[in-house]
């Protein structure tokens, strides 16, 4: 069977053109794109560094000690993020993640957070602002998170066994300090906790129901990833993926699982409850059953480009245009443009990778 790799490039200077809209969007208009999907949900990349060298993420082979990372008048600052937030909010989007990197590197970033909560939709609402984070400096900021507007925080842990953590966030950092930083976040009433849990065949799969085992009765939502080609940059191969239903059957020795409803149309993860009353886990199966028919999402970059595709290796310039001094009105022609060039293109990725996955996998079980 032919392996596929994904080479490891740099495709952070690619740039696509602004294109136009069919017409400009009114004061409060929803974007849609070609298939009359609303952008929804919008990830903000606020650095581009992390502490950790996760295998899967931003190893050292790629991201090593003289890897040039992106100056600081390069990024977007916090009155230009929130800027183009409140345009986003203006036309549509109901809640921003918070990434990076780690977006708990960047300095003050409590004070993004200020800002952020203040933006409310045209209905007067407030966004549903969150974040996803190692958890490396959780602990001694969870409060001040909270106390600046957070809703909500997602805590990356691959593996509860100390040597197996260790190996895969490849700095020697310890699990006791995720699980520290967890309980401070709940502790701060940024709940409940997501704990996403990366799973790579042969590296961490060992540790998926210690994993269930631990968080079960917790309080917290702990859910599965499949392993995917994040960022073009980790060398991925098909064949260390470990499909969703494999791992349903997985944790269902633990206790009965039963479907849950989806909480709003376009959530990535598929929902689970324990018949027992001791929680729920997710799944979030983004190569065996790709989600793009659905998808709500769109991510802007540190440096100011918005991309249409977790996947995607070419965003559009938003940075150059709000710092030529572009009004709210030609932001929004901007995103609209924009968001109206989705196409199928990273669909028909997923669709091929998903059915190349599930032969992969029958050929594991012995089917």
């Amino acid at each position: 069977m032919t392996d596929r790799i994904i080479p490891l490039v740099d495709a952070r200077s690619l740039h696509g053109k602004l294109p136009a809209p069919a017409r400009p969007p009114v004061p409060g208009e929803v974007l849609l794109d070609r298939r009359a999907r609303a952008l929804r949900d919008l990830r903000i990349s606020v650095t581009d560094r992390c502490n950790f060298r996760c295998v899967y993420c931003m190893p050292k082979e790629v991201f090593d000690k003289d890897y040039a990372y992106l100056p600081h008048g390069s990024l977007l600052s916090f009155e230009e993020i929130a800027r183009l937030s409140t345009v986003f909010a203006q036309h549509g989007t109901e809640k921003l993640r918070l990434t990076g990197g780690e977006p708990l590197l960047r300095r003050q970033v409590e004070s993004l957070i200020e800002l952020l909560a203040k933006i409310r939709t045209p209905a007067g609402k407030p966004l549903d602002l969150t974040l996803t984070t190692n958890a490396s400096l959780l602990a001694r900021k969870a409060r001040g998170l909270a106390a600046a507007g957070l809703n909500r925080v997602t805590v990356s842990l691959d593996a509860l066994d100390d040597k197996v953590f260790r190996a895969m966030n490849d700095v020697d950092f310890p699990v006791s300090e995720v699980l520290r930083g967890i309980d401070a976040a709940a502790e701060a009433g940024l709940g409940p906790v997501k704990v996403n849990m990366v799973v790579k065949r042969g590296v961490n799969d060992d540790q998926v129901l210690p994993m269930a085992r631990y968080f079960r009765g917790s309080g917290h939502i702990l859910r599965f990833i499949e392993y995917m080609d994040v960022g073009a940059s980790n060398g991925w191969n098909l064949n260390e993926v470990v499909p969703s239903r494999t791992l349903i059957e997985q944790l269902s020795e633990i206790a009965p699982l039963v479907p849950v409803a989806a909480a709003y149309s376009g959530e990535v993860a598929e929902r689970w409850r324990y018949t027992d009353g001791s929680g729920e886990i997710g799944v979030i199966s983004s190569v065996t059953q790709a989600f793009c028919g659905t998808c709500t999402r769109a991510r802007l970059s540190t440096d100011g480009k918005l991309y249409l595709c977790l996947f995607a290796d070419q965003g559009y310039d938003l940075k150059t245009l709000l710092r030529n001094g572009a009004d709210d009105t030609t932001l929004a022609t901007a995103m609209a443009g924009i968001w109206q060039q989705r196409n199928d293109n990273y669909s028909e990725r997923r669709s091929a990778d998903t059915q190349r996955a599930n032969k992969i996998e029958m050929s594991y079980i012995g089917g």
